[in-house]
């Protein structure tokens, strides 16, 4: 099981997430608690091994201010948590994933018109786009599951060290993705991540 911690916004707990087996790390740059510059993303991301993907956090962005974040950065994936095209999803240099809120099944069938090679199910958007550390209806991704046809599907929302081994064997996903349910009144907590990142990988 893959693991992003996202959010990040110091080296420290960047570095920390992958020595305790983080496969993705992610970084906020759409109005978000978490939020960071372009200029602080490039300076933590300098100073992490290669290894781990490292992820751009937009909403409704253009091409061109994601690409130059991309080049900027050093980001080797972006993730897309506003009303971006599917031309759009399709035309960046880098892989992109699509989140989609779900509330009902009906919007685990509106996912199908996006063909990012990767999907992130969340809970629906509120203040924020992401990272509102709510859970949703797991059970509503069976049909989503259904007609990835070889794409990858990613889970979020309101996930943690108590909940990921059964939001898991519901959503049976390629990754879990997590921020909140990993901080201690809004800071990334080691304890935590640890526990969140050995639950991931050892269910199933």
């Amino acid at each position: 099981m893959k693991v992003k911690i996202c959010g990040m916004m110091d080296a420290e707990h960047a570095s920390a997430a992958l020595r305790m087996g983080a496969d993705a790390l992610g970084f906020v740059f759409a109005s978000s608690p978490r939020q960071v510059s372009l200029e602080r993303a490039r300076s933590i991301i300098r100073q992490l091994p290669q290894k781990g993907e490292k992820v751009g956090v937009f909403v409704n962005e253009s091409r061109e201010n994601m690409e130059a974040a991309v080049d900027y950065c050093g980001l080797t994936m972006v993730q897309l948590h506003g009303d971006e095209s599917d031309v759009l999803c399709s035309s960046l240099s880098v892989p992109a994933i699509k989140a989609v809120g779900i509330r009902s099944e009906k919007d685990a069938f509106r996912a199908f018109r996006y063909t990012s090679p990767y999907l992130l199910a969340d809970s629906p958007k509120e203040i924020y786009h992401g990272g509102n550390g709510k859970t949703f209806d797991w059970g509503l991704l069976t049909r989503l599951q259904a007609g990835m046809e070889g794409r990858k599907l990613i889970l979020a929302g309101g996930l943690t060290a108590d909940n990921v081994e059964q939001a898991i064997a519901l959503a049976k996903p390629y990754m879990v993705d997590v921020s909140s349910g990993v901080e201690s009144n809004g800071v990334k907590d080691l304890k935590k991540m640890e526990a969140f990142i050995k639950k991931a990988k050892g269910a199933m």
